[in-house]
Order: structure tokens, then sequence, then C-alpha cells
């Protein structure tokens, strides 16, 4: 069985174009995107790079607008700003990877909402426990004190 020697860079088998065929890059069409959009550019990494650091910006900004707004209503502007502004590496770091957990499987899923729940359970806790010592401090008559 007889093979085709590869002449240049084309399909095998396939002669190479004289330089005179060769497609002019300047007035080449660009590829276009699903609404008939010109692309940033002719590599699909190139644009899958792009639509990556774009989709993510925008869900960042997205997400700390989202957050806000809801602390907004029960903390206040100012707590709200300093709450979502203010974390640390560590948080962002932990919160990106039980998101990540979260979202690769339904075991991490299981595992993540299981962590919140025993976390919100352990607030509920701290709090009823807060309630119930402030109520029997206030039961509490106060000691008459000795003057003399």
């Amino acid at each position: 069985m007889a093979h085709a020697r590869r002449t240049g860079k084309g399909k095998r088998g396939a002669p190479d174009r004289p330089a005179a065929e060769a497609p002019d890059t300047a007035t080449a069409d660009r590829p276009t995107g699903p609404a008939g959009l010109p692309l940033p550019s002719p590599s699909a990494g190139t644009n899958l790079v792009i639509a990556d650091i774009v989709l993510r910006a925008a869900g960042g900004l997205l997400r700390d607008r989202l957050e806000k707004g809801l602390l907004v209503r029960s903390h206040g502007q100012d707590k709200a700003d300093k709450l979502v502004d203010g974390r640390g590496m560590a948080t962002t770091l932990a919160l990106w990877g039980a998101s990540h957990l979260a979202r690769r499987s339904p075991l991490g899923l299981a595992v993540v909402a299981g962590g919140l729940a025993a976390k919100v359970f352990y607030d509920r806790g701290r709090r009823l426990e807060r309630e119930r010592r402030a109520g029997k401090a206030a039961a509490t008559p106060p000691t008459p004190t000795v003057v003399e």
C-alpha cells in the first residue's frame, strides 16, 4: 500500500497552493459569532480566554452587587460595604473552594450544604443560649447592698 508524500502543510496528499492563490489575511473574512458580529481574534482559543475573562468579571461584579443588596436591608449600607469589600484572601479562597466543590459533584454539594446547615444550627443555638441567659439574669432580683 503506497502512501502519498506530504508536500507541505496542507492536507495529506494535497499539493501546496501557489503563492498567488494564498488568501490575503488583510482582506480575508473574519470569523463571526452567533449574532453575526466579528470575533476579536481569528484564534478560537484566544476568543475563549477573552470570553472567560469577561464572564468572570461580570459575574463577580454582579455577585458583589447582589450580596451588598441583600445585606443593606438588615445591616445598613456601611456594614454591607465592610462585610463584602473587607474579605481577606483566606475567606475568598475558602468561599471559592466551597463553591467549586459544590459545583463539581452531588456529593460535594451535599458536603457543602451539610456544612452550611451545621453552621446555621450552631449560630441559632448560640443565639438561643444568649437569650436564655439574658432572660435568666433579668429575672433574678438584684442582691441588696449593705451600707454602713
